[in-house]
């Protein structure tokens, strides 16, 4: 999800552009420097097997495409970001409440392909959804001197808020609670079931969303589950909250509906045959 590099990138032009509300709390990154608060949430072991992945599928009939690698109509760009802390989520929610405004996509569509545009921001559907199954292929190119969390990041961020990470996890160490099919700095995935970068791979996600009571306590927690590149890695995966960078995740409360985010991480990821169907 983060190298501090690109974080410090992403934050300061959403600083610089006015991305950010007043009651969102600005992120000290220099200041952060000093202690490392995101170390506390990395998790090093147990390091998933390695297995031998099968073939991407077609979409199904009753699928509403979202990129069929003609144009990014069912997209926009985010006015405001996904959050790095949980007072950084509470803060763009609660923005987003008053404010709507959005902008037209900046990701290059080329060959069938939408590709990340490095600060040009995220892509976020039109549409909200709530529970659904997910469809998504991508690539993470090959990158020479690139590791860790910086080769070929980016995320699938559901209701912009609990995301599946993608990473180039093949033959590239990383905490395991942030390599490909990981639920961002909660669940590790069962295998690691990586191609290397420079190949098509896919997701294909089962996600329910959390719902609240009327006083805005938790009534249902979210569950994800997880197939990449056909093989299972996360089997109904109970969340704790939205996927953070940085300290402990709780639940607050949210719409019912809400867009998927795809994560603009300043690395050229590719995506394409994008579908979904609501459950």
């Amino acid at each position: 999800m983060k190298n501090l590099t690109t974080t410090l990138l992403l934050l300061s032009f959403c600083a610089g552009t006015s991305l950010f509300a007043q009651d969102i709390p600005v992120i000290d990154w220099e200041e952060l420097q000093k202690t490392s608060p995101w170390k506390a949430s990395e998790q090093w072991e147990p390091v998933p097997p390695k297995v031998t992945p099968g073939f991407i599928t077609a979409p199904p009939s009753d699928a509403l495409v979202l990129f069929d690698g003609k144009d990014l109509s069912k997209w926009h760009k985010p006015k405001y970001p996904y959050g790095v802390r949980m007072d950084h989520v509470e803060g763009i929610l609660a923005a987003k409440k008053k404010d709507t405004e959005v902008f037209p996509p900046e990701w290059t569509v080329k060959d069938g392909m939408a590709i990340v545009k490095p600060g040009g921001g995220h892509l976020e559907t039109n549409q909200a959804f709530g529970d659904v199954q997910l469809h998504i292929e991508w690539l993470s190119p090959v990158d020479p001197g690139k590791k860790d969390q910086g080769y070929g990041n980016s995320g699938v961020f559901f209701m912009g808020l609990y995301e599946v990470q993608i990473l180039n996890s093949y033959e590239n160490k990383t905490y395991p609670n942030g390599q490909a099919g990981s639920l961002y700095k909660q669940a590790i995935p069962l295998v690691n079931a990586s191609r290397p970068p420079g190949e098509w791979q896919a997701y294909d996600i089962v996600f329910d969303a959390p719902e609240f009571n009327e006083d805005g306590s938790l009534k249902e927690a979210a569950y994800i589950t997880v197939f990449h590149n056909g093989v299972l890695i996360q089997n109904h995966v109970r969340l704790e909250g939205p996927c953070i960078y940085i300290g402990k995740p709780h639940y607050t409360p949210h719409a019912a509906k809400l867009p998927l985010l795809l994560q603009d991480h300043s690395d050229l990821v590719r995506y394409r045959n994008i579908w979904i169907r609501e459950l």
